[in-house]
């Protein structure tokens, strides 16, 4: 049986004391424990940003990348051995700003991987910039005059890009948060889950006291398109969270006539011919 204990880490994290991400990682890890999937089945890609150094504070495979690139990382492991659960981790600027064509494609392309969001509203890593998902008029080092900038909204472009699963957590609320990952992980194609995650540090607008009083679960039919767009419009006095919009499109790797055949770990691998090397030298 597996135990928390068996993804126990042995680097502590180092994040600030409240920070959103410590509810994360203890909620992934107990997603993982309740599924009974053992940490040499459990992969973790990350970006770059706080929170990505989250594959580094627990037992489990990681692989930590680089800045908006680990969808395409996270997507190569999962078509070489499915069998493997692997989940993409990153902030809101490593995916919605440098990431973001890896977003669509991997959503378009319904990878079979889990791709969970630290959405703090913030570049915290650089301490305090406006990243973008930060509100309009927020003063922050980037935007002493107040940001002017119309923030992206996760939600709407994970759906307009073909995500089979769309969901919302907040941080505040762990065991919520544990239940959607678990789902997410569950879910058979791309999973995408936004986290509300305060940034203790250097967003003192959206705040743990923000979410709680806006924060609600909808009762919903999660399979309605047109309802999950709009629960993902809304923003504001009341933020749904939980499971917006699943379906069960088929996934890549059925549809791909190599990976559909045989995934690359039980294929042979082949020396490369003599004269092919000789030709590239």
């Amino acid at each position: 049986m597996v135990t928390l204990n068996d993804y126990k880490g042995r680097v502590r994290p180092d994040w600030c004391p409240g920070c959103g991400n410590f509810a994360q990682l203890s909620a992934i890890q107990g997603a993982l424990v309740e599924l009974g999937i053992e940490p040499k089945d459990a992969v973790v890609v990350s970006g770059i940003g706080c929170s990505s150094n989250l594959p580094e504070y627990a037992n489990w495979y990681g692989f930590h990348g680089i800045h908006g690139r680990l969808l395409p990382v996270a997507s190569a492991i999962k078509w070489a051995n499915p069998k493997l659960t692997v989940i993409a981790y990153g902030g809101d600027g490593d995916g919605f700003f440098e990431g973001t064509q890896h977003f669509y494609h991997t959503a378009k392309r319904n990878v079979d991987i889990t791709y969970i969001v630290s959405d703090n509203q913030i570049f915290g890593l650089t301490t305090g910039q406006a990243s973008p998902t930060s509100q309009i008029g927020m003063v922050t080092k980037s935007t002493p005059d107040g940001n002017v900038e119309k923030p992206v909204n996760p939600l709407t472009f994970a759906l307009a890009a073909g995500a089979t699963f769309v969901a919302r957590a907040f941080s505040g609320d762990a065991l919520h948060l544990k239940e959607v990952i678990k789902k997410g992980i569950q879910h058979k194609g791309f999973a995408f889950i936004d986290v509300m995650s305060p940034c203790v540090t250097y967003n003192k607008i959206n705040t743990y006291d923000f979410f709680r009083k806006r924060v609600y679960k909808p009762q919903h039919d999660t399979s309605n398109f047109e309802e999950a767009y709009r629960l993902a419009l809304e923003w504001g006095d009341r933020i749904p969270i939980g499971i917006i919009y699943e379906n069960t499109d088929k996934r890549y790797e059925e549809l791909d006539p190599v990976l559909s055949e045989k995934p690359p770990i039980e294929r042979e691998v082949r020396p490369i011919p003599q004269d092919v090397l000789e030709e590239f030298l």
